[in-house]
Protein backbone atom coordinates (compact mmCIF):
# COMPACT_ATOMS: atom_id res chain seq x y z
CA UNK A 1 0.00 0.00 0.00
CA UNK A 2 3.05 2.70 0.54
CA UNK A 3 4.27 1.54 -3.21
CA UNK A 4 0.49 2.80 -4.08
CA UNK A 5 -0.34 -0.55 -5.34
CA UNK A 6 -4.39 -0.51 -5.43
CA UNK A 7 -6.30 -1.99 -2.72
CA UNK A 8 -7.80 -4.43 -4.87
CA UNK A 9 -3.97 -6.20 -6.28
CA UNK A 10 -3.08 -6.14 -2.43
CA UNK A 11 -6.02 -8.41 -1.80
CA UNK A 12 -5.82 -10.57 -4.48
CA UNK A 13 -1.71 -11.18 -3.58
CA UNK A 14 -2.83 -11.75 -0.02
CA UNK A 15 -5.37 -14.23 -1.31
CA UNK A 16 -2.84 -16.23 -3.26
CA UNK A 17 -0.16 -16.42 -0.62
CA UNK A 18 -3.02 -17.90 1.82
CA UNK A 19 -3.91 -20.63 -0.66
CA UNK A 20 -0.36 -21.34 -1.46
CA UNK A 21 0.90 -21.74 2.27
CA UNK A 22 -2.36 -23.66 2.92
CA UNK A 23 -1.51 -26.15 0.58
CA UNK A 24 1.95 -26.22 2.09
CA UNK A 25 0.36 -26.86 5.34
CA UNK A 26 -1.76 -29.63 3.98
CA UNK A 27 1.03 -31.02 2.00
CA UNK A 28 3.20 -30.74 5.61
CA UNK A 29 6.05 -28.66 4.50
CA UNK A 30 4.85 -26.35 7.17
CA UNK A 31 3.00 -26.87 10.50
CA UNK A 32 1.35 -22.66 10.29
CA UNK A 33 -0.03 -20.81 7.70
CA UNK A 34 2.30 -17.14 7.99
CA UNK A 35 -0.44 -15.53 6.43
CA UNK A 36 -3.90 -16.69 7.60
CA UNK A 37 -3.63 -13.70 10.18
CA UNK A 38 -3.31 -11.03 7.71
CA UNK A 39 -6.62 -8.68 7.25
CA UNK A 40 -7.01 -7.42 3.56
CA UNK A 41 -7.28 -3.56 2.70
CA UNK A 42 -10.91 -2.66 2.35
CA UNK A 43 -11.89 -1.90 -1.55
CA UNK A 44 -13.79 1.38 -1.63
CA UNK A 45 -16.91 1.16 -3.79
CA UNK A 46 -17.10 3.06 -6.31
CA UNK A 47 -20.59 4.99 -6.13
CA UNK A 48 -22.39 4.62 -9.85
CA UNK A 49 -22.54 7.42 -12.54
CA UNK A 50 -25.42 9.01 -13.42
CA UNK A 51 -27.27 11.99 -14.76
CA UNK A 52 -29.35 14.72 -12.91
CA UNK A 53 -33.00 14.72 -13.23
CA UNK A 54 -32.76 18.22 -14.79
CA UNK A 55 -30.47 17.29 -17.89
CA UNK A 56 -32.51 14.33 -18.37
CA UNK A 57 -35.29 16.09 -18.68
CA UNK A 58 -33.56 18.89 -20.83
CA UNK A 59 -32.85 16.06 -23.71
CA UNK A 60 -36.36 14.52 -23.72
CA UNK A 61 -37.98 17.68 -24.06
CA UNK A 62 -35.65 19.93 -25.34
CA UNK A 63 -33.30 17.91 -27.81
CA UNK A 64 -34.27 17.77 -31.55
CA UNK A 65 -34.41 14.22 -32.39
CA UNK A 66 -36.34 14.17 -35.63
CA UNK A 67 -39.12 12.64 -36.47
CA UNK A 68 -37.87 10.33 -39.68
CA UNK A 69 -37.19 6.49 -38.11
CA UNK A 70 -33.75 7.29 -37.38
CA UNK A 71 -34.82 9.88 -34.99
CA UNK A 72 -37.98 8.29 -33.12
CA UNK A 73 -35.71 5.07 -32.75
CA UNK A 74 -32.58 6.72 -31.28
CA UNK A 75 -35.08 8.41 -28.94
CA UNK A 76 -37.19 6.20 -27.80
CA UNK A 77 -33.89 3.71 -27.24
CA UNK A 78 -32.14 6.87 -24.64
CA UNK A 79 -36.02 6.79 -23.23
CA UNK A 80 -36.35 3.06 -22.69
CA UNK A 81 -33.46 3.11 -20.97
CA UNK A 82 -33.98 5.62 -18.65
CA UNK A 83 -37.87 4.49 -17.65
CA UNK A 84 -37.09 1.03 -17.17
CA UNK A 85 -32.94 0.47 -16.51
CA UNK A 86 -33.08 -2.44 -18.72
CA UNK A 87 -29.44 -3.66 -20.09
CA UNK A 88 -27.94 -3.46 -23.26
CA UNK A 89 -27.90 -6.56 -24.04
CA UNK A 90 -31.77 -6.83 -23.05
CA UNK A 91 -32.72 -4.21 -25.35
CA UNK A 92 -31.10 -5.09 -28.28
CA UNK A 93 -33.07 -9.18 -27.84
CA UNK A 94 -36.26 -7.11 -27.61
CA UNK A 95 -38.61 -8.57 -30.25
CA UNK A 96 -42.27 -6.78 -31.35
CA UNK A 97 -44.13 -9.88 -29.78
CA UNK A 98 -42.35 -8.61 -26.31
CA UNK A 99 -44.29 -5.46 -25.74
CA UNK A 100 -47.84 -5.02 -24.74
CA UNK A 101 -48.92 -1.49 -25.34
CA UNK A 102 -52.65 -2.17 -24.53
CA UNK A 103 -51.28 -3.30 -20.88
CA UNK A 104 -48.70 -0.94 -21.08
CA UNK A 105 -45.60 -3.34 -20.12
CA UNK A 106 -43.31 -5.60 -22.06
CA UNK A 107 -41.52 -8.77 -21.22
CA UNK A 108 -37.71 -9.23 -20.98
CA UNK A 109 -35.03 -11.97 -20.90
CA UNK A 110 -32.55 -11.23 -18.36
CA UNK A 111 -29.06 -13.04 -17.10
CA UNK A 112 -29.07 -16.34 -16.85
CA UNK A 113 -32.37 -16.82 -18.67
CA UNK A 114 -34.50 -15.21 -15.98
CA UNK A 115 -37.94 -13.40 -17.41
CA UNK A 116 -39.45 -10.68 -15.87
CA UNK A 117 -42.35 -7.90 -16.82
CA UNK A 118 -41.68 -4.31 -16.43
CA UNK A 119 -44.19 -1.40 -16.34
CA UNK A 120 -43.99 1.24 -18.61
CA UNK A 121 -45.69 4.60 -18.82
CA UNK A 122 -48.20 5.66 -21.25
CA UNK A 123 -46.12 7.99 -23.10
CA UNK A 124 -43.62 5.27 -23.98
CA UNK A 125 -46.27 3.45 -25.27
CA UNK A 126 -47.10 6.06 -27.48
CA UNK A 127 -43.60 6.65 -28.83
CA UNK A 128 -43.43 2.95 -29.30
CA UNK A 129 -46.56 3.41 -31.79
CA UNK A 130 -45.17 6.56 -33.84
CA UNK A 131 -41.89 4.54 -33.62
CA UNK A 132 -43.41 0.86 -34.77
CA UNK A 133 -45.47 3.33 -37.60
CA UNK A 134 -42.31 3.95 -38.80
CA UNK A 135 -40.50 0.62 -38.60
CA UNK A 136 -43.21 -1.28 -40.90
CA UNK A 137 -41.54 1.12 -44.06
CA UNK A 138 -38.39 -0.67 -43.54
CA UNK A 139 -38.51 -3.63 -46.32
CA UNK A 140 -38.01 -7.20 -44.66
CA UNK A 141 -37.12 -6.25 -40.96
CA UNK A 142 -34.77 -9.37 -39.45
CA UNK A 143 -36.09 -11.38 -36.86
CA UNK A 144 -38.81 -9.02 -35.72
CA UNK A 145 -36.55 -7.32 -33.00
CA UNK A 146 -37.97 -3.86 -31.57
CA UNK A 147 -35.05 -1.99 -32.67
CA UNK A 148 -33.64 -2.45 -36.27
CA UNK A 149 -30.74 -0.10 -38.76
CA UNK A 150 -31.95 1.41 -41.38
CA UNK A 151 -31.14 -1.21 -43.41
CA UNK A 152 -33.69 -3.47 -41.45
CA UNK A 153 -30.83 -5.42 -39.63
CA UNK A 154 -30.75 -6.27 -35.73
CA UNK A 155 -28.66 -3.55 -33.95
CA UNK A 156 -25.45 -3.96 -32.03
CA UNK A 157 -23.97 -2.88 -29.13
CA UNK A 158 -20.87 -0.49 -30.89
CA UNK A 159 -24.18 1.64 -32.70
CA UNK A 160 -26.43 2.00 -29.45
CA UNK A 161 -23.45 2.72 -27.51
CA UNK A 162 -22.31 5.50 -30.13
CA UNK A 163 -26.17 6.61 -29.59
CA UNK A 164 -25.96 7.00 -25.86
CA UNK A 165 -23.07 8.63 -26.03
CA UNK A 166 -23.26 10.96 -28.56
CA UNK A 167 -27.11 12.35 -27.17
CA UNK A 168 -25.50 12.40 -23.31
CA UNK A 169 -22.79 14.61 -24.67
CA UNK A 170 -25.12 16.83 -25.12
CA UNK A 171 -26.42 17.63 -21.76
CA UNK A 172 -23.92 16.30 -19.35
CA UNK A 173 -20.04 16.67 -18.54
CA UNK A 174 -19.89 13.51 -16.76
CA UNK A 175 -17.16 10.98 -17.64
CA UNK A 176 -18.81 7.87 -18.74
CA UNK A 177 -21.84 8.27 -21.10
CA UNK A 178 -23.11 4.58 -21.96
CA UNK A 179 -26.49 3.27 -21.68
CA UNK A 180 -25.51 1.49 -18.29
CA UNK A 181 -25.46 5.28 -17.39
CA UNK A 182 -28.56 5.46 -17.94
CA UNK A 183 -29.52 2.06 -16.30
CA UNK A 184 -27.83 3.71 -12.98
CA UNK A 185 -29.65 6.78 -13.71
CA UNK A 186 -33.26 5.14 -13.75
CA UNK A 187 -32.43 3.45 -10.46
CA UNK A 188 -31.37 6.08 -8.20
CA UNK A 189 -33.93 9.04 -9.44
CA UNK A 190 -36.63 6.36 -8.29
CA UNK A 191 -35.09 6.03 -4.98
CA UNK A 192 -34.58 9.43 -4.70
CA UNK A 193 -38.71 9.82 -5.24
CA UNK A 194 -39.01 7.55 -2.67
CA UNK A 195 -39.30 4.02 -4.73
CA UNK A 196 -38.84 0.94 -3.02
CA UNK A 197 -35.81 -1.10 -2.84
CA UNK A 198 -37.40 -4.31 -3.52
CA UNK A 199 -39.81 -2.57 -6.58
CA UNK A 200 -36.75 -1.57 -7.68
CA UNK A 201 -34.21 -4.36 -7.70
CA UNK A 202 -37.22 -6.87 -9.71
CA UNK A 203 -37.12 -4.09 -12.36
CA UNK A 204 -33.72 -4.29 -12.44
CA UNK A 205 -33.62 -8.21 -12.61
CA UNK A 206 -30.99 -8.13 -9.65
CA UNK A 207 -31.07 -11.54 -8.02
CA UNK A 208 -29.77 -10.16 -4.93
CA UNK A 209 -31.03 -7.07 -3.22
CA UNK A 210 -27.36 -6.18 -2.33
CA UNK A 211 -26.74 -5.56 -5.63
CA UNK A 212 -29.60 -2.51 -5.66
CA UNK A 213 -28.59 -1.05 -2.24
CA UNK A 214 -25.11 0.48 -4.15
CA UNK A 215 -27.24 3.26 -5.45
CA UNK A 216 -28.56 4.06 -1.84
CA UNK A 217 -25.41 5.62 -1.38
CA UNK A 218 -26.00 8.02 -4.25
CA UNK A 219 -29.58 8.95 -2.46
CA UNK A 220 -27.80 9.05 1.19
CA UNK A 221 -25.64 11.99 -0.34
CA UNK A 222 -28.13 13.88 -1.44
CA UNK A 223 -30.11 13.19 1.77
CA UNK A 224 -27.18 14.81 3.94
CA UNK A 225 -27.30 17.80 1.10
CA UNK A 226 -30.69 18.46 1.87
CA UNK A 227 -30.23 18.38 5.90
CA UNK A 228 -27.43 20.79 5.71
CA UNK A 229 -29.63 23.16 3.76
CA UNK A 230 -32.46 22.86 5.82
CA UNK A 231 -31.64 22.20 9.60
CA UNK A 232 -31.15 25.35 11.51
CA UNK A 233 -28.10 24.57 13.14
CA UNK A 234 -26.52 23.35 9.72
Amino acid sequence: MDNHISARSVRRKISALKSFFKYLCKEGKLSDNPVKRIIPPKIEKKLPVFVSAEHMNTLLTKTEFGTDFKGLRNRLIIDLFYQTGIRLSELINLRIFDIDIEKLQFKVLGKRNKERIIPVLKSLGDSINEYLHERNKIEEPTGNYLFITEKGRKMYPRLIYRIVNNYLRLITTIDKKSPHVLRHTFATHMLNAGADLNAIKEILGHSNLSATEIYTHNTFKKLKSIYKQAHPRA
